[in-house]
């Protein structure tokens, strides 16, 4: 398993198993899919930047920029302002366990954009979510 799938997958289950979050998104709508969602509201999985860590004195560690996509039906951004709101205090606290040995040294949110999608009803957030891994076979 690579690092960036084991910090997917940490990241997914730390989503899910957030009260704060799933009760604006339900853990069945925390999806990893290509497609857009045809659940309202949705946090989809998203793209992901691997750049190797330039603060680290080896190439034992790795940084990911981690996209997160919030879709919530809507006449404004409130909703998706208080799902990102509720990701970034998801990802405060004690960092977990990843698979394959690999562990987190820290992870973040770094940004949040607010878009209104062109269908004039939706409103479409991306997160960007920073991340520093190491170990594992890297």
């Amino acid at each position: 398993m690579s690092a960036d799938l084991a910090l997917q997958k940490a990241l997914r289950a730390r989503l899910v198993a957030t009260s704060a979050v799933t009760a604006l998104v339900p853990a069945s709508a925390i999806l990893d899919r290509h497609t857009a969602p045809v659940v309202d509201p949705a946090l989809i999985l998203g793209e992901t930047v691997e750049a190797l860590d330039p603060s680290a004195a080896s190439d034992n560690r790795v940084t990911f920029a981690h996209t997160l996509h919030v879709w919530k039906k809507e006449p404004s951004f409130t909703g998706a302002k208080l799902i990102v709101a509720a990701i970034r205090a998801a990802l405060k606290g004690n960092r977990p366990a990843l698979e394959n040995g690999y562990h987190l040294a820290g992870w973040r949110v770094a940004s949040a954009r607010f878009l209104r999608d062109p269908d004039g009803l939706t409103s479409h957030a991306v997160v960007t979510v920073e991340a520093t891994v190491g170990g594992g076979a890297l």
